[in-house]
């Protein structure tokens, strides 16, 4: 698969995956005219990559990462890297939703400016 058909099918940039190869997370190989082709899987790793990413998950940790995804085994080290990075992400989804709380309040003391909102407070 040619670079531009990745790029459109993962719905990325054609420089995100320019980005990937530079940081060892995606392998292509050339034609002899120089254009890179990509394996048939590599929309699913750069949706990976991107989920990665999201979860605030630096490049090297995405490096060592892939190959586990792979052999479906990892190192000690990394398990217990991943298992903060997981604590981490929960603090996040928990903070976030009150967040969301706080603002259903205020949206529905906006639409309703006589509704009872003392447990705004």
């Amino acid at each position: 698969m040619r670079i531009g058909e990745v790029a459109d099918k993962a719905g990325v940039s054609v420089r995100a995956l320019r980005y990937y190869e530079e940081q060892d997370l995606l392998q292509a190989w050339r034609s002899p005219g120089g254009q890179r082709h990509y394996p048939d899987t590599a929309v699913g790793r750069v949706r990976l990559i991107q989920q990665l990413y999201a979860a605030g998950l630096p490049s090297r940790v995405v490096r060592q990462v892939l190959p586990c995804v792979d052999t479906g085994e990892a190192p000690p080290a990394l398990l217990g890297q991943l298992t903060a990075e997981r604590v981490r992400i929960e603090q996040r989804i928990t903070d976030l939703l009150a967040v969301r709380d706080r603002l259903d309040d205020v949206i529905a003391i906006t639409r309703d400016p006589d509704s009872d909102c003392s447990h705004m407070r």
